[in-house]
């Protein structure tokens, strides 16, 4: 098992960036496939991007691509996501989630989910 804690959210204006992180305890974290999702208020938890567990393959949402990037450093156990060009759009909480072998776009096919933290993007 392993629990996750995200961290770097924050307040920016529009056009600004944040690099979140995803910091994991229990397990190696090279042994999860890890997602970052995000759901605003009213709204449904949507996919962000994805990252194999050996980080040769990444998949990113539409709205996302070209300004966000999702990567993971094993000697620390984290996988981050750094945004760029942020939107107002893009405020939402924004959790990271891990599965040993699922890497895709539904929330349900993960297994570990952390608490998330919240993104505000001001205009």
């Amino acid at each position: 098992q392993v629990q996750l804690v995200e961290s770097g959210g924050g307040l920016v204006q529009a056009g600004g960036s944040l690099r979140l992180s995803c910091a994991a305890s229990g397990r190696t974290f090279s042994s999860y496939a890890t997602g970052w999702f995000r759901q605003a208020p009213g709204k449904e938890r949507e996919f962000v991007a994805a990252i194999t567990k050996s980080g040769g393959a990444t998949y990113y949402a539409e709205l996302v691509k070209g300004r966000f990037t999702i990567s993971r450093d094993d000697a620390k156990n984290t996988v981050s996501l750094q945004m760029n060009s942020l939107k107002p759009e893009d405020t939402a909480a924004y959790f990271c989630a891990a599965h040993p072998t699922y890497w895709g776009t539904n929330s349900n096919g993960y297994f570990y989910w952390g608490q998330g933290t919240q993104v505000t993007v001001s205009s």
